[in-house]
Parts: C-alpha cells; structure tokens; sequence
C-alpha cells in the first residue's frame, strides 16, 4: 500500500498532510522535531531531510514527495541548496513524484499579473535560490530523472502564525495598537489561504496534467494591506486599526539591531508595488478554487485566539511603535 510523504509541518505543511489522511491517504510527515498532523494515518517522523541516504530510506515506496519544508529566512541561501538536492535526489533514485510547495520570489520584479509561465528573472540572493530550486528539478524532469511540479504561493492568510500580515499586522491589529509593515499599505497584494495551499498541493500530486510545470495557488483577495486589515477589523467588531508603513530606511536602521529584519530589504519591491498573481490555470485544469475571504479571515481570526494560545502576547511587542 502506497504513502504520501511530507516534509515540513508550518503553516502549509500540517493542513497538508491532514488534508491528504483525511482523503484516505497513508502519510509519513518528517520534520526535524518529529511534530506534525494528529491524524491516525499520519506517521510522524524525526528526520534531517538534507541527509540523502536516510530520505531516500523514508520516500522509498511513496507515491509522492510534498516538500513545504523550507529553512530559517536569514540562511536561505546556505541551507537551500542541500536540502533542495537531498529532495531531488532522493525522488530520483525512488521514483516518487515530487510536488515543491514555492513562491513568487523567481519571478523577480514584474509589472502586471504574475502568470505561471514567466522566465525566473529573480534579481535578489532568495529569489535565485528560489528559482535554482525548481530549475534544477524541472531539468530533472526534461531528462526523464523524476516528475516534478510546483505550486507556488504568495501571502498567506490562515490561523496561527502565518505569513507577513499576520506577523506584522494581526497581532498589534487585534491588541489595539500601531501596526508597523514594511511597504505600501495600499497597493494590491495577492493572498492565499493556507487550507487552499495545501489543496492545491494535493490536487497537482493526483492530476498527471500538473507534472513539469508550475501553478499557482488560488487568490482569496488582493487587496492592499490597509483594506484587509480593515476588513479584519470590522469582523471583529473593532474600530479599523491604525498602521504605519516601514520604508528602506528605517529597515535598515532595525537591521542594525535585529539582523532579521535586514533580509526583508531586497524583497521590499514585492511590498512596494503591486503584487498580483493570475491563478485560473490552476482553479480551471486542477478544479481548486479560492476560499471566500470572510470564511478565511473568521477562521483566521478564530485561530488568534484559540488554536496559538497567546498569540496576539506573542506577536504585540515585536515590530510595533
């Protein structure tokens, strides 16, 4: 009896992997912590994805690799590059399929719709590790080596601690205070929930017209920042948040105290201008269609309070005025 392995149990990684035992699915999830879906037909492992052997051990006989697994932001570009070659490796000598969870960091800048067909004409260090990643393993899939597809994602909307707005807006939004976010509060940004992110990973690993290319998950809202905290807010029942917008400058003047916030630099542009993504290749051929976006902030706004305990504790605090 065949299996689905998945690496990483983040934001996209556990409704994963439920998504995929709940559908009847046997899954093997491997983090290093060993955490990951409480499910009985998830096994939860312990392992170091960027050792080749010991993956190759854990995919042999696995329908299909889902890696969502991706490592700390500020050490992208020397943690990447082994753990993208152990995955590929390990699916090449096994022959499981291998869906990559990705974004739209390849792209680099682009003026008008992101289309899943665009060249990889990343301009910063994340953005080519990013494209690398899938050039690599599509030239895999050219060669007859593996079968390969990505779906790739941009912000996440979802309960817990998932993605930039709720790091830097929900939390200070919902504890009454300044929102601080770094780029323009009133461009249009495309937002994807985490449960139609982990659809989309699972309707590309059944569909053979996913392989050898790349899709794009489906957009809830692009809405600007501002918008959707109000939005929040108004669900909520509280008066619309106030929020205050982080330039270049003052990014650079934090990076001198926290190094972190020195890698949101060379990505500012896709918080700066307009970042849409066109995602009806995907909701036409794979059949995945966005969630509303009151049924996403509810749920979002529902795990703030219950699913992270002190969450917004958490959050108040950390880039706030």
């Amino acid at each position: 009896m065949s299996f689905v392995v998945v690496t990483g149990a983040g934001a996209a990684g556990l409704p994963t992997a439920r998504q995929f035992a709940e559908s009847g699915e046997r899954v093997r999830q491997i983090t290093r912590s060993g955490r990951g879906a409480e499910h009985p037909l998830v096994e939860r492992v312990a392992a170091d994805i960027t050792d080749t052997d010991r993956l190759t051990e854990l995919v042999d006989g696995a329908r299909v690799v889902v890696n969502c697994a991706i490592p700390a932001y500020d050490r992208w570009a020397v943690d990447v590059p082994p753990m993208a070659q152990a995955l590929l490796t390990a699916v090449e000598r096994t022959g499981a399929g291998y869906v990559m969870l990705g974004n739209t960091y390849g792209y680099g800048p682009v003026d008008g719709p992101m289309t899943e067909d665009l060249p990889m004409a990343a301009t910063t260090v994340k953005g080519r590790v990013r494209a690398r990643m899938w050039l690599d393993a599509l030239a895999s899939h050219e060669a007859g080596r593996a079968r390969v597809t990505e779906v790739r994602a941009s912000g996440f909307l979802g309960p817990g601690l998932a993605g930039a707005f709720a790091v830097f807006v929900l939390g200070p939004a919902l504890a009454g205070e300044v929102a601080s976010y770094p780029g323009d509060l009133d461009v249009p940004h495309s937002w994807s929930y985490t449960e139609d992110i982990a659809r989309t990973l699972v309707a590309a690993s059944l569909d053979d017209r996913a392989w050898g290319r790349a899709w794009h998950v489906p957009v809830t809202s692009s809405l600007p920042v501002r918008a959707l905290a109000e939005r929040v807010a108004e669900l909520a029942g509280m008066p619309a948040p106030e929020l205050r917008r982080i330039d270049r400058d003052e990014l650079l003047t934090l990076a001198r105290q926290q190094p972190l916030f020195g890698e949101l630099v060379e990505l500012l542009y896709s918080n700066e201008n307009p970042h849409v993504i066109d995602s009806s290749q995907t909701e036409s051929v794979l059949g995945v269609r966005p969630t509303p976006l009151d049924a996403v902030l509810r749920e979002t706004l529902a795990g703030a309070v219950t699913s992270t305990g002190n969450f917004v504790d958490r959050l108040v605090g950390r880039i706030t005025t």
